[in-house]
């Protein structure tokens, strides 16, 4: 069988798939880089660690910005980087590619992730672009194809993408770029408002991922965790106690623009599709769907029933690898590379 892969060039994560073997790579989409040399010290988990922590001549970034290409030349590093580590292509054996985008970016944007991709080592004349939303749809098990609507909510480090979804089509959609990294910057900017202390991303991610909550109500039990950073005023380090009650403060406004994102789709899907996602509800994938008390918040926002997927992170690469097995069922949601050349 020829080799295939199935990408999500994620803002926070890169997900990979290949045919036979299954996901075989989930790392941060970040590259650190020698800035006097040009030179790639590190990608992937190796990088995300050097966050914040580099000397003034390395640069730890991400090159994929709110779910586009920032930083081509560091992109395409990455993209080869994480191709050549799970499948080692060469002049005989090339991949055929299936990668992942958000709906509704520009050709230009499309065009830049292309490039990159067939600068990494695979077929050249077997890429095809797959819209993110249609992906976690089809990684999360909806009936994509079938005449029956359904949605899907899909937050990422960079976007949110979410759609309403009936016979292989995307019918009404948005994408928010408003996600897991917005809500990182959140907590950091109501840490240096409200307790006057400065931390780094890294650590508000932790915070997120460890005590944060979506929703509270009289009967969630209080969670702490002892945060550090520098004091704004003095400029020493310094400590403090923090609770999820805070962080659900610090996010609500971020949480609240995915709400309306939802509402906005729901308010222009056509009334039988609407039906129809009023019975099976409204599905999350994504790494933010992980947050805790999310689709509650989401419920009772739009009073639809809400489903965290199985293994939210994995549905997007999880949908190209069913779109790898059964490729002649979803033709039409594939775009050829060819298209835009």
């Amino acid at each position: 069988m020829k080799q295939a892969l199935g990408i999500d060039l994620g803002t926070a994560n890169t997900l990979v798939f290949l045919t036979g073997e299954g996901i075989v790579l989930n790392e941060p989409s970040v590259v650190a880089v020698n800035q006097d040399t040009g030179e790639i010290l590190a990608v992937g988990a190796e990088a995300k660690r050097m966050l914040g922590r580099t000397p003034e001549y390395i640069r730890a970034q991400r090159p994929i910005k709110d779910g586009v290409i920032a930083d081509f030349t560091n992109t395409k590093a990455m993209l080869e980087y994480f191709i050549q580590k799970v499948c080692r292509p060469n002049f005989f054996r090339r991949p055929d590619l299936i990668i992942c985008a958000p709906y509704g970016i520009t050709d230009v944007e499309k065009r830049a992730l292309l490039d990159a991709a067939m600068q990494s080592g695979v077929n050249d004349r077997g890429i095809y672009l797959m819209d993110e939303p249609m992906a976690a749809a089809i990684g999360a098990g909806l009936p994509v194809l079938e005449p029956k609507g359904s949605m899907v909510v899909d937050i990422g480090g960079g976007t949110t993408e979410i759609a309403a979804i009936s016979l292989g089509g995307i019918v009404e959609s948005c994408s928010l770029r408003v996600a897991g990294d917005a809500l990182d910057e959140a907590i950091v900017d109501y840490i240096r408002r409200s307790c006057k202390m400065t931390i780094g991303t890294q650590t508000a991610e932790f915070i997120k991922t460890t005590i944060g909550t979506a929703f509270v109500d009289d009967d969630t039990i209080e969670d702490k965790l002892v945060v550090k950073g520098r004091d704004v005023s003095r400029g020493m380090p310094r400590s403090l106690e923090l609770t999820n009650f805070h962080v659900a403060e610090a996010i609500y406004p971020v949480l609240m623009k995915i709400v309306e994102g939802i509402t906005s789709v729901l308010e222009k899907t056509p009334p039988d599709i609407a039906g129809d996602i009023y019975d099976c509800g409204i599905t999350l994938t994504g790494g933010g769907a992980l947050m805790n008390g999310l689709d509650r918040l989401i419920q009772d926002a739009t009073g639809l029933k809400v489903t965290v997927a199985e293994d939210p992170l994995g549905c997007v690469v999880r949908g190209t690898s069913l779109v790898l097995d059964g490729p002649d069922d979803y033709t039409c949601i594939l775009t050829n590379a060819k298209e835009y050349y």
